[in-house]
Protein backbone atom coordinates (compact mmCIF):
# COMPACT_ATOMS: atom_id res chain seq x y z
CA UNK A 1 0.00 0.00 0.00
CA UNK A 2 2.76 2.46 0.95
CA UNK A 3 4.68 1.65 -2.24
CA UNK A 4 1.59 2.26 -4.35
CA UNK A 5 0.97 5.62 -2.65
CA UNK A 6 4.63 6.53 -3.18
CA UNK A 7 4.26 5.47 -6.84
CA UNK A 8 7.32 3.20 -6.78
CA UNK A 9 7.76 -0.37 -7.97
CA UNK A 10 10.02 -3.25 -6.97
CA UNK A 11 12.96 -3.66 -6.97
CA UNK A 12 13.27 -0.57 -4.75
CA UNK A 13 16.36 1.65 -4.91
CA UNK A 14 17.44 4.00 -2.13
CA UNK A 15 15.32 6.93 -3.36
CA UNK A 16 12.28 4.64 -3.56
CA UNK A 17 12.78 3.59 0.06
CA UNK A 18 12.99 7.20 1.19
CA UNK A 19 9.71 7.91 -0.62
CA UNK A 20 8.04 4.94 1.06
CA UNK A 21 9.35 6.10 4.43
CA UNK A 22 7.94 9.57 3.77
CA UNK A 23 4.52 8.06 3.10
CA UNK A 24 4.66 5.98 6.28
CA UNK A 25 5.78 8.94 8.42
CA UNK A 26 3.13 11.25 6.96
CA UNK A 27 0.34 8.78 7.63
CA UNK A 28 1.60 8.24 11.19
CA UNK A 29 1.61 11.98 11.80
CA UNK A 30 5.38 12.11 12.23
CA UNK A 31 6.99 15.39 11.24
CA UNK A 32 9.57 14.80 8.52
CA UNK A 33 13.04 16.28 9.03
CA UNK A 34 14.25 19.03 6.73
CA UNK A 35 16.26 16.70 4.51
CA UNK A 36 16.61 16.78 0.73
CA UNK A 37 14.79 13.45 0.42
CA UNK A 38 11.58 14.96 1.78
CA UNK A 39 11.52 18.44 0.24
CA UNK A 40 8.77 17.58 -2.25
CA UNK A 41 6.66 15.26 -0.10
CA UNK A 42 2.96 15.95 -0.98
CA UNK A 43 1.41 15.39 2.45
CA UNK A 44 -2.18 16.18 1.44
CA UNK A 45 -2.05 13.97 -1.64
CA UNK A 46 -0.61 11.12 0.43
CA UNK A 47 -3.53 11.21 2.85
CA UNK A 48 -6.05 11.42 0.02
CA UNK A 49 -4.42 8.56 -1.85
CA UNK A 50 -4.40 6.46 1.33
CA UNK A 51 -8.14 6.98 1.84
CA UNK A 52 -8.78 6.06 -1.80
CA UNK A 53 -6.60 2.92 -1.94
CA UNK A 54 -7.68 1.65 1.49
CA UNK A 55 -11.07 0.88 -0.04
CA UNK A 56 -9.46 -1.54 -2.50
CA UNK A 57 -9.00 -5.01 -0.97
CA UNK A 58 -5.60 -5.92 -2.44
CA UNK A 59 -4.09 -2.73 -0.99
CA UNK A 60 -6.03 -2.76 2.26
CA UNK A 61 -5.05 -6.38 3.02
CA UNK A 62 -1.60 -6.18 1.37
CA UNK A 63 -1.88 -9.11 -1.03
CA UNK A 64 -0.64 -9.62 -4.59
CA UNK A 65 -3.10 -9.42 -7.50
CA UNK A 66 -2.90 -13.13 -8.33
CA UNK A 67 -3.78 -14.13 -4.74
CA UNK A 68 -6.75 -11.78 -4.67
CA UNK A 69 -8.00 -13.20 -7.98
CA UNK A 70 -7.51 -16.77 -6.74
CA UNK A 71 -9.39 -16.11 -3.51
CA UNK A 72 -12.35 -14.63 -5.38
CA UNK A 73 -12.41 -17.51 -7.88
CA UNK A 74 -12.32 -20.23 -5.22
CA UNK A 75 -14.33 -18.71 -2.37
CA UNK A 76 -16.39 -15.91 -3.89
CA UNK A 77 -16.05 -12.18 -3.26
CA UNK A 78 -17.90 -12.01 0.06
CA UNK A 79 -16.24 -14.97 1.82
CA UNK A 80 -12.77 -14.09 0.51
CA UNK A 81 -13.05 -10.47 1.71
CA UNK A 82 -13.95 -11.58 5.23
CA UNK A 83 -11.37 -14.36 5.32
CA UNK A 84 -8.37 -12.36 4.10
CA UNK A 85 -9.28 -9.53 6.49
CA UNK A 86 -9.22 -12.02 9.39
CA UNK A 87 -5.83 -13.28 8.22
CA UNK A 88 -4.45 -9.81 9.00
CA UNK A 89 -5.61 -9.97 12.63
CA UNK A 90 -3.28 -11.19 15.37
CA UNK A 91 -3.87 -14.84 16.29
CA UNK A 92 -4.77 -15.85 19.84
CA UNK A 93 -2.37 -18.04 21.80
CA UNK A 94 -4.03 -21.43 22.31
CA UNK A 95 -2.71 -24.26 24.47
CA UNK A 96 -3.52 -27.96 24.19
CA UNK A 97 -3.56 -29.78 27.52
CA UNK A 98 -1.50 -32.97 27.64
CA UNK A 99 -4.04 -35.40 29.09
CA UNK A 100 -1.27 -37.94 29.76
CA UNK A 101 -0.03 -35.70 32.57
CA UNK A 102 -2.87 -33.49 33.73
CA UNK A 103 -6.40 -32.19 33.23
CA UNK A 104 -7.58 -28.92 31.74
CA UNK A 105 -8.77 -27.68 35.14
CA UNK A 106 -5.49 -28.53 36.86
CA UNK A 107 -3.46 -26.92 34.07
CA UNK A 108 -5.53 -23.75 34.29
CA UNK A 109 -4.98 -23.60 38.06
CA UNK A 110 -1.24 -24.18 37.76
CA UNK A 111 -0.86 -21.55 35.04
CA UNK A 112 -2.76 -19.11 37.24
CA UNK A 113 -0.14 -19.67 39.94
CA UNK A 114 2.44 -18.74 37.29
CA UNK A 115 0.57 -15.48 36.55
CA UNK A 116 -0.96 -16.69 33.29
CA UNK A 117 -4.73 -16.35 32.95
CA UNK A 118 -6.59 -18.65 30.58
CA UNK A 119 -10.14 -19.51 29.61
CA UNK A 120 -11.94 -22.55 28.20
CA UNK A 121 -13.21 -22.56 24.60
CA UNK A 122 -16.59 -24.14 23.86
CA UNK A 123 -16.41 -27.22 21.61
CA UNK A 124 -12.62 -27.51 21.87
CA UNK A 125 -12.16 -30.21 24.52
CA UNK A 126 -8.39 -29.92 24.95
CA UNK A 127 -7.94 -26.16 24.52
CA UNK A 128 -7.15 -23.24 26.81
CA UNK A 129 -6.93 -19.69 25.44
CA UNK A 130 -4.61 -17.10 26.96
CA UNK A 131 -6.48 -13.99 28.08
CA UNK A 132 -3.40 -11.94 27.24
CA UNK A 133 -0.19 -12.85 25.44
CA UNK A 134 2.67 -14.25 27.53
CA UNK A 135 5.84 -16.30 27.11
CA UNK A 136 4.41 -19.66 28.13
CA UNK A 137 7.59 -21.52 27.17
CA UNK A 138 9.31 -20.25 30.31
CA UNK A 139 6.70 -21.73 32.64
CA UNK A 140 7.32 -24.81 34.75
CA UNK A 141 4.04 -26.19 33.39
CA UNK A 142 5.51 -26.24 29.88
CA UNK A 143 8.86 -27.64 31.00
CA UNK A 144 6.99 -30.45 32.76
CA UNK A 145 5.10 -31.30 29.56
CA UNK A 146 1.65 -30.29 30.76
CA UNK A 147 0.76 -28.56 27.48
CA UNK A 148 1.76 -27.71 23.94
CA UNK A 149 1.00 -24.53 22.01
CA UNK A 150 -1.39 -25.52 19.22
CA UNK A 151 -4.12 -23.54 17.49
CA UNK A 152 -7.69 -24.57 18.28
CA UNK A 153 -8.46 -25.57 14.67
CA UNK A 154 -5.35 -27.74 14.48
CA UNK A 155 -6.45 -29.53 17.65
CA UNK A 156 -9.59 -30.81 15.92
CA UNK A 157 -7.62 -32.90 13.40
CA UNK A 158 -6.51 -35.63 15.83
CA UNK A 159 -10.04 -35.83 17.27
CA UNK A 160 -11.39 -36.22 13.73
CA UNK A 161 -9.29 -39.36 13.14
CA UNK A 162 -11.24 -41.23 15.85
CA UNK A 163 -8.27 -43.13 17.32
CA UNK A 164 -8.52 -45.62 20.19
CA UNK A 165 -5.92 -47.01 22.63
CA UNK A 166 -4.08 -50.02 21.20
CA UNK A 167 -4.44 -49.03 17.55
CA UNK A 168 -1.72 -48.91 14.90
CA UNK A 169 -1.69 -45.31 13.66
CA UNK A 170 0.44 -43.66 10.97
CA UNK A 171 1.12 -39.92 10.73
CA UNK A 172 2.86 -39.55 7.36
CA UNK A 173 3.61 -35.82 7.30
CA UNK A 174 4.38 -35.55 11.01
CA UNK A 175 6.79 -32.62 10.94
CA UNK A 176 7.71 -31.61 14.49
CA UNK A 177 4.75 -33.63 15.73
CA UNK A 178 2.08 -31.35 17.17
CA UNK A 179 -0.73 -33.60 15.94
CA UNK A 180 1.32 -36.76 16.60
CA UNK A 181 1.58 -35.88 20.29
CA UNK A 182 -2.14 -35.17 20.42
CA UNK A 183 -2.84 -38.60 18.89
CA UNK A 184 -0.60 -40.21 21.54
CA UNK A 185 -2.56 -38.56 24.35
CA UNK A 186 -5.90 -39.62 22.83
CA UNK A 187 -4.54 -43.18 22.62
CA UNK A 188 -3.47 -42.98 26.29
CA UNK A 189 0.08 -43.95 25.28
CA UNK A 190 -1.22 -47.39 24.23
CA UNK A 191 -0.76 -48.87 20.77
CA UNK A 192 1.71 -47.75 18.14
CA UNK A 193 2.19 -44.51 16.24
CA UNK A 194 4.50 -44.32 13.24
CA UNK A 195 5.56 -40.69 12.77
CA UNK A 196 7.03 -40.15 9.31
CA UNK A 197 8.51 -37.17 7.54
CA UNK A 198 11.01 -36.45 4.77
CA UNK A 199 12.95 -34.13 7.11
CA UNK A 200 14.99 -35.83 9.82
CA UNK A 201 15.52 -32.48 11.59
CA UNK A 202 11.78 -32.18 12.25
CA UNK A 203 11.57 -35.70 13.66
CA UNK A 204 14.45 -34.88 16.01
CA UNK A 205 12.35 -32.02 17.39
CA UNK A 206 9.46 -34.43 17.81
CA UNK A 207 11.72 -36.76 19.79
CA UNK A 208 12.51 -33.95 22.26
CA UNK A 209 8.86 -32.94 22.53
CA UNK A 210 7.73 -36.55 23.03
CA UNK A 211 10.17 -36.96 25.92
CA UNK A 212 8.87 -33.80 27.59
CA UNK A 213 5.26 -34.94 27.04
CA UNK A 214 5.87 -38.38 28.53
CA UNK A 215 4.95 -40.06 25.23
CA UNK A 216 6.56 -43.43 24.52
CA UNK A 217 4.42 -45.08 21.82
CA UNK A 218 5.89 -43.20 18.83
CA UNK A 219 8.28 -44.76 16.34
CA UNK A 220 9.92 -42.21 14.04
CA UNK A 221 10.84 -42.95 10.44
CA UNK A 222 12.56 -40.70 7.90
CA UNK A 223 10.97 -41.09 4.48
CA UNK A 224 14.19 -41.34 2.48
CA UNK A 225 12.81 -44.31 0.50
CA UNK A 226 9.51 -46.12 -0.12
CA UNK A 227 10.50 -48.95 2.22
CA UNK A 228 8.79 -47.66 5.43
CA UNK A 229 5.56 -47.12 3.48
CA UNK A 230 5.53 -50.52 1.77
CA UNK A 231 6.15 -52.31 5.07
CA UNK A 232 2.85 -50.92 6.36
CA UNK A 233 0.66 -51.59 3.32
CA UNK A 234 -2.76 -52.70 4.56
CA UNK A 235 -1.76 -52.60 8.24
CA UNK A 236 -2.81 -49.20 9.62
CA UNK A 237 -5.98 -48.84 11.67
CA UNK A 238 -5.75 -45.09 11.18
CA UNK A 239 -3.77 -42.83 8.83
CA UNK A 240 -3.28 -39.08 9.11
CA UNK A 241 -2.22 -37.21 5.97
CA UNK A 242 -1.50 -33.67 7.16
CA UNK A 243 -0.66 -32.66 3.61
CA UNK A 244 1.74 -29.92 2.52
CA UNK A 245 -0.32 -26.99 1.26
CA UNK A 246 -0.39 -23.29 0.38
CA UNK A 247 -0.96 -22.34 4.03
CA UNK A 248 -3.60 -19.77 3.09
CA UNK A 249 -5.50 -20.62 6.26
CA UNK A 250 -2.61 -19.57 8.50
CA UNK A 251 -1.34 -16.40 6.80
CA UNK A 252 -1.70 -14.43 10.04
CA UNK A 253 1.01 -16.66 11.52
CA UNK A 254 3.21 -16.24 8.43
CA UNK A 255 2.41 -12.79 7.00
CA UNK A 256 5.50 -12.81 4.77
CA UNK A 257 4.05 -15.81 2.93
CA UNK A 258 1.60 -13.50 1.16
CA UNK A 259 4.49 -12.13 -0.86
CA UNK A 260 6.70 -15.22 -0.95
CA UNK A 261 4.04 -17.53 -2.35
CA UNK A 262 3.77 -17.84 -6.12
CA UNK A 263 0.94 -19.28 -8.26
CA UNK A 264 3.34 -21.91 -9.60
CA UNK A 265 3.98 -23.17 -6.07
CA UNK A 266 0.27 -23.72 -5.44
CA UNK A 267 -0.15 -25.62 -8.70
CA UNK A 268 2.86 -27.77 -7.84
CA UNK A 269 1.68 -28.45 -4.29
CA UNK A 270 -1.70 -29.64 -5.60
CA UNK A 271 0.10 -32.23 -7.71
CA UNK A 272 2.08 -33.35 -4.65
CA UNK A 273 -1.13 -33.59 -2.59
CA UNK A 274 -2.67 -35.91 -5.19
CA UNK A 275 0.43 -38.11 -5.27
CA UNK A 276 0.59 -38.33 -1.47
CA UNK A 277 -3.08 -39.28 -1.27
CA UNK A 278 -2.60 -42.20 -3.65
CA UNK A 279 0.75 -43.41 -2.30
CA UNK A 280 0.03 -43.27 1.42
CA UNK A 281 -3.58 -44.49 1.37
CA UNK A 282 -2.27 -47.99 0.63
CA UNK A 283 -1.26 -48.30 4.29
CA UNK A 284 -4.88 -48.28 5.50
CA UNK A 285 -6.27 -51.73 6.23
CA UNK A 286 -9.77 -52.93 5.41
CA UNK A 287 -12.17 -51.20 7.82
CA UNK A 288 -9.49 -48.64 8.69
CA UNK A 289 -9.89 -44.88 8.40
CA UNK A 290 -7.79 -41.97 7.23
CA UNK A 291 -7.95 -38.21 7.53
CA UNK A 292 -6.73 -35.88 4.80
CA UNK A 293 -6.07 -32.43 6.30
CA UNK A 294 -4.59 -29.09 5.24
CA UNK A 295 -4.23 -25.60 6.67
CA UNK A 296 -5.52 -24.19 3.37
CA UNK A 297 -8.94 -22.69 2.70
CA UNK A 298 -8.93 -23.36 -1.06
CA UNK A 299 -11.45 -25.97 -2.30
CA UNK A 300 -8.94 -26.98 -5.00
CA UNK A 301 -6.58 -28.19 -2.25
CA UNK A 302 -9.33 -29.69 -0.14
CA UNK A 303 -12.74 -30.91 -1.34
CA UNK A 304 -11.48 -31.25 -4.92
CA UNK A 305 -8.53 -33.42 -3.84
CA UNK A 306 -10.86 -35.71 -1.88
CA UNK A 307 -13.26 -35.91 -4.81
CA UNK A 308 -10.44 -36.71 -7.25
CA UNK A 309 -9.07 -39.43 -4.97
CA UNK A 310 -12.44 -41.11 -4.45
CA UNK A 311 -13.06 -41.28 -8.21
CA UNK A 312 -9.57 -42.64 -8.93
CA UNK A 313 -8.61 -46.30 -9.28
CA UNK A 314 -6.70 -46.16 -5.96
CA UNK A 315 -9.62 -44.55 -4.13
CA UNK A 316 -12.38 -46.90 -5.27
CA UNK A 317 -12.09 -48.97 -2.06
CA UNK A 318 -12.69 -45.92 0.14
CA UNK A 319 -15.92 -44.19 1.10
CA UNK A 320 -16.43 -40.62 2.25
CA UNK A 321 -17.52 -40.39 5.90
CA UNK A 322 -17.53 -36.66 6.69
CA UNK A 323 -15.50 -33.48 6.35
CA UNK A 324 -15.09 -30.17 8.15
CA UNK A 325 -14.04 -26.80 6.76
CA UNK A 326 -12.97 -24.13 9.21
CA UNK A 327 -12.80 -20.50 8.10
CA UNK A 328 -11.05 -17.98 10.31
CA UNK A 329 -13.70 -15.28 9.97
CA UNK A 330 -16.30 -17.72 11.30
CA UNK A 331 -14.32 -19.53 13.99
CA UNK A 332 -11.77 -16.92 15.08
CA UNK A 333 -9.03 -19.52 14.68
CA UNK A 334 -6.85 -20.83 11.84
CA UNK A 335 -8.35 -21.86 8.52
CA UNK A 336 -8.34 -25.66 8.17
CA UNK A 337 -9.87 -28.53 6.26
CA UNK A 338 -10.19 -32.20 7.22
CA UNK A 339 -11.92 -35.14 5.56
CA UNK A 340 -12.49 -38.60 7.06
CA UNK A 341 -12.49 -41.58 4.67
CA UNK A 342 -12.98 -45.27 5.44
CA UNK A 343 -11.65 -48.29 3.57
CA UNK A 344 -14.26 -50.92 2.71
Amino acid sequence: LYAEIANVKEPFDRDNLWRIFAVWATLKGIKLPDWKYFTETPSRKIKGKFDELSKIRKYKESIPDWMDDLGITELGESVWSKEIAMQNEQADVILRVNSLKTTKNDLQTRLQSEDIETEFIDNYPSALKLKKRANVFQTESFKDGWFEVQDASSQLVADFLDVKPGMKVVDVCAGAGGKTLHLASLMENKGQIFAMDIYESKLKKLKVRARRNGVHNIEMKVLDSTKPIKKLYGKADRLLIDAPCSGLGVLRRNPDAKWKLQPEFIENIKTIQSEIFVKYSKMVKSGGKMVYATCSILPSENEKQVENFLTSEEGKDFKFVKDKKILSHQSGYDGFYMALLERN
